[in-house]
């Protein structure tokens, strides 16, 4: 289980035992989890909190993105820049990052280091302290990050728009960055009240990978975190259902700037949280065999085979609250238009579902799918971001740890009925196209 399931190849699964977590909740709420790797004396250290741009209230777009910003900008104990400052003296490495459905903050240092890490980020828990003469000059930065990310780049544009029309009620259609004209209206009391909500104890998670003991972490976070007073119930997200999705949808760009035209087809789909049982790995399971680069059924249907595409793929957005996204792309090889490629793309799928999958084919998707989560294990970062995505968005350490075994389950019959989803009268597709008129 991964937090974007990304197709690509990988030779064989490594066949070493899942980590041995531990996990407690303090008095407080916060759920603490260790995960041993003593390989080095390094410890990753990360602050999960159960909130992202998808709680964001209606007409505060951003402002869980903004809120990240600002989480740097100092407490009465620790003033603005001291965190980083001591991240960097001690030969740390230290960021943040908003999904929609979370919001995450890391540092990774020596690990008798640990202590103080816990020291500050505890206190910026509930300690930071936010002026008018911070807060704007921030959400001027913002501003200037959406310009330069999303409103002069036409493919970053597009998607917007593709999400926007694939989710027409629910707030994974809103960028996590916010809506231009929403985020200049953000002001220090949102930002507040957001953090007021959301940054608890009870609503956060906290991670420790590295040359740790359960015991020592407990030591600490109680120590730290464990004086923070428990604020009651975590917040409840309401979020409205999107309907379902019964009109097949077109969006286009046109823009001066695209050097390469490309198509997009974009489903909900369920993810891991919100699909039955072997759902969600089935999508897994499919879209390996059907979208992994250089071995897919459409790079060699599309770009080998009939020659109308340079490049094919996709990728599926499994980890989630809600149900999610599954998208294929392609891009077209110079002299087809996207229409043609867009016909091509809709026979590639019906003979995938009409030919069905053979025993070699499941039996290497499900070898790469597991072989790129046990590498994923090498990396103490990546197993911390593993377990903390998966629990932020409703899943438990024992279902990270049976997922292999929930992969290997998956059968040649329930990949074809997941192909089955992705029917173009339920779903969004987009053209990205060069504007020679402009």
């Amino acid at each position: 289980m991964t937090d974007v399931s990304l197709v690509d190849g990988a030779s064989s699964p490594a066949d070493r035992p899942a980590p041995a977590l531990s996990t407690v909740t303090l008095h407080n709420g916060l759920q603490v989890v260790t995960i041993p790797d003593h390989r080095s004396p390094v410890v990753t250290h990360m602050i999960w909190y159960r909130n992202g741009s998808a709680d964001d209230p209606v007409g505060k777009s951003g402002i869980a993105h903004f809120l990240e910003h600002l989480m740097f900008k100092g407490t009465d104990k620790h003033p603005q820049g001291a965190f980083s400052d001591m991240v960097t003296e001690l030969g740390g490495q230290e960021n943040a990052f908003t999904s929609l459905d979370y919001t995450a903050y890391y540092q990774r240092t020596a690990r008798e280091h640990l202590r103080t890490m816990m020291e500050f980020e505890s206190d910026r828990m509930t300690g930071l302290v936010l002026s008018d003469d911070v807060v704007s000059p921030e959400r001027d930065v913002v501003l200037e990050e959406r310009r330069m990310r999303t409103d002069t780049d036409p493919a970053a544009q597009l998607g917007e728009a593709v999400a926007a029309a694939l989710y027409a009620h629910h707030p994974y259609g809103t960028p996590i960055i916010g809506w231009m004209h929403e985020i200049e209206d953000l002001h220090r009391e949102d930002a507040l009240n957001y953090y007021r909500r959301f940054y608890t104890p009870e609503n956060a998670i906290l991670i420790v990978a590295g040359d740790v003991t359960a015991e020592e972490v407990l030591v600490h976070a109680e120590a730290t975190y464990g004086r923070i007073p428990p604020r009651g119930e975590p917040p409840v997200r309401r979020r409205p259902r999107e309907p379902e999705l019964k009109a097949s949808r077109l969006v286009t760009l046109a823009d001066p700037k695209v050097e390469q035209p490309s198509l997009q087809r974009c489903w909900i789909v369920p993810s891991y949280t919100t699909g039955a049982p072997g759902e969600a790995e089935a999508l897994d399971v499919m879209l390996q065999i059907l979208a992994a680069s250089q071995t897919g059924r459409l790079h060699k249907r599309l770009v080998i085979e009939k020659r109308v595409a340079v490049a094919a793929g996709g990728w599926y957005q499994s980890t989630a609250v809600d149900p999610s996204r599954l998208l294929l792309y392609a891009v077209p090889m110079p002299g087809t238009d996207l229409e043609a490629l867009a016909a091509a793309l809709d026979e590639a799928l019906a003979e995938f579902i009409a030919e069905g999958v053979s025993d070699k084919e499941l039996a290497r998707a499900k070898t790469r799918l597991i072989a790129d989560a046990a590498y994923a294990q090498d990396s103490q970062s990546s197993l911390a971001r593993m377990y903390g995505s998966a629990l932020a968005t409703g899943s438990t350490i024992e279902d990270v740890q049976r997922w292999p075994d929930a992969v290997e389950a998956v059968t040649a019959e329930q990949v074809i009925e997941a192909a089955r989803r992705l029917d173009k009268r339920r779903a969004v597709t987009g053209y990205l196209m060069k504007d020679e008129a402009a």
